[in-house]
């Protein structure tokens, strides 16, 4: 089965955070965080600067990991590592059909793709928004 290791940014502004919702492919209208796959020989924090930016033509602060996610999708399988960051600038959606921002108490009001609902769960234990 094809691996990939991906980065994720939690990206946490006044107390909610941000959700995107996949504008394409086969999980389009499933809700992630955004992020995409490390280049070869990239940090990933170098990584999750790049996507932030093709994804939402925005700059991010990248703070601390909170998780690293491995899960297995019938297609493939990928390590996901989610960073917790800060918005810098502007943003608008280039990849992405929809986003919202969500407080702690609609977390769970979307359809978050699998391996992000563990992310989910290290959100709400660690009490990060």
């Amino acid at each position: 089965m094809k691996h990939i290791e991906v980065v994720a940014a939690i990206i946490v502004h006044e107390d909610k955070i941000l959700a995107t919702q996949r504008g394409y492919g086969s999980y389009a209208g499933s809700w992630e965080f955004p992020g995409g796959k490390i280049e070869p020989g990239e940090a990933p924090e170098a990584a999750l600067v790049r996507e932030i930016h093709e994804e939402l033509d925005a700059t991010i602060e990248v703070g601390p990991l909170l998780i690293t996610v491995d899960y297995d999708y019938p297609e493939f399988a990928m390590t996901m590592h989610c960073y917790i960051c800060k918005l810098k600038s502007e943003m608008k959606l280039l990849e992405h059909s929809d986003a919202r921002w969500l407080g702690a108490d609609e977390l769970d009001s979307v359809g978050w793709l699998a391996a992000d609902e563990e992310v989910i769960e290290a959100i709400k234990k660690t009490k990060t928004i």
